[in-house]
């Protein structure tokens, strides 16, 4: 899972910009409240067990989002800052 342009890579993946997944995080995050660093989290973990590691990365990626939009690092109504 590349952080780039949004699109298709080569091996005709679709890669996710990290606004995207900034937004993704900010929609699971509004649905499901306090349980969803849990859900991804869990995500992470079995899709490790199943040896899905692209997966289980994206679901890493969403984790980290939602851990600062949770303890408010993260503001997702604002444009995204990465230093």
């Amino acid at each position: 899972m590349a952080l780039a342009k949004s699109g298709h890579d080569r091996q005709n993946k679709i890669l996710l910009s990290t606004g995207e997944i900034m937004r993704l995080a900010s929609d699971f995050a509004e649905e499901h409240g306090a349980d969803a660093c849990d859900y991804a989290y869990r995500a992470v973990v079995n899709f490790e067990a199943e040896g899905e590691g692209e997966r289980a990365y994206l679901w890493f990626l969403l984790l980290v989002m939602l851990g600062d939009i949770a303890s408010n690092r993260l503001n997702p109504d604002k444009p995204l800052t990465i230093h």
